[in-house]
């Protein structure tokens, strides 16, 4: 039923697109078309570069899901810088960090199986590489909290933290794909290759089109529905972005896989502070405006905590319902505080 629901919402892209180019709705209504539109779009990519693996090989088939499945976020980003909106931007990354580790691994760990076993070694070691990451944003963000967060020289200084945070997701993965076994021949059920690149390109090709009507329509959005841009970033852009994501984990608990549940909920949380951040970083300087890494205090403790808050939970490489419960809970009062941060 829920495959057949997502299959049927992809109708809504067409429909936003050509709700935007002939009757001209408001900025509001766009942004809500907009935020649903990429949810089915987020989870077609996702199960294109699934079934791409199953021609590819476990090696090449990690990779594609590894950059295809931001794909989302990034696009997102990229957009924004584009439109000058740095705080959109840096809020919509550090959301993503957060809402993977502590919303969606809190829903896997309530809808898996109780107290079965988890890969200890490998989630402390992914949950590792989110505080090495929030360590060295400080050396941009703390610069950045005394003056313009936005000025060249500091976008400047951030490239070296982008180049070493995108080195190590560099060798990180390099050391994971030789670990996975090469390519097996077996009988492959699933989509044709080349059916899998085509849905992969039109599909990133539709993420972006309509995740330039979000990113346009998001100050009206905030303005009407009387919130702070960086909790529309922080929050709702960030689990839109990870849609794809936060489904996946989901659904691979509910069948009892715990321990690819729960990986996927918090690799994607590395992912997004090692490749997302420092790619969007990076590419920023191609547009007028190139991003500092200057993020807010709220930001850098919200996911430092939620990395350790985690890797205290699963310590003993257990899955616990009521644990689960207590990472949304956790969730929750981010969020709350969040919204009374306001605007930078």
């Amino acid at each position: 039923m829920a495959r057949r629901l997502l299959w049927a919402s992809l109708a809504l892209a067409p429909i936003t697109i050509a709700v935007d180019l002939v009757a001209h709705p408001g900025k509001t209504v766009l942004f809500v078309f907009a935020a649903i539109s990429l949810i089915p779009l987020a989870w077609l990519i996702g199960e294109a570069t699934e079934h791409a693996g199953e021609h590819t090989g476990p090696r090449i088939g990690g990779l594609l899901n590894a950059s295809f499945g931001n794909a989302p976020e990034v696009i997102i980003a990229v957009i924004a810088v584009n439109e000058n909106l740095p705080d959109v931007v840096r809020g919509s990354m550090a959301g993503s960090v957060v809402s993977n580790i502590l919303l969606v691994l809190g829903a896997a760990l309530i809808l898996g199986k109780d107290n079965a076993e988890l890969d200890r070694s490998s989630l402390l070691s992914q949950l590792g590489l989110v505080v090495v990451a929030v360590l060295l944003l400080l050396i941009p963000s703390v610069t950045g909290w005394h003056g313009d967060p936005n000025r060249h020289s500091l976008a400047l200084l951030s490239i070296g933290p982008a180049l070493v945070l995108l080195g190590l997701y560099l060798v990180v993965t390099i050391t994971d794909l030789k670990r996975r076994p090469t390519h097996e021949v077996t009988n492959v059920t699933g989509w044709s290759l080349r059916t899998s690149l085509v849905v992969l390109g039109v599909t990133t090709a539709a993420t972006a089109v309509i995740s330039e009507i979000l990113v346009h329509s998001l100050q009206a959005f905030a303005e009407a529905a009387d919130l702070s841009e960086f909790f529309i970033a922080v929050v709702i852009v960030a689990i839109v972005g990870n849609a794809a994501e936060h489904g996946g984990a989901v659904v691979i608990a509910r069948r009892g896989k715990m321990k690819l549940a729960t990986e996927i909920a918090i690799s994607s949380s590395a992912q997004v502070a090692l490749s997302v951040i420092p790619v969007v970083t990076l590419v920023s300087f191609a547009f007028a405006h190139p991003l500092s890494l200057a993020f807010r205090p709220i930001e850098l403790i919200a996911m430092g905590a939620a990395a350790a808050f985690v890797g205290f939970v699963i310590r003993d490489g257990r899955a616990r319902r009521w644990e689960g419960a207590l990472l949304i809970a956790v969730y929750g009062g981010f969020v709350v505080w969040f919204l009374s941060a306001g605007d930078r």
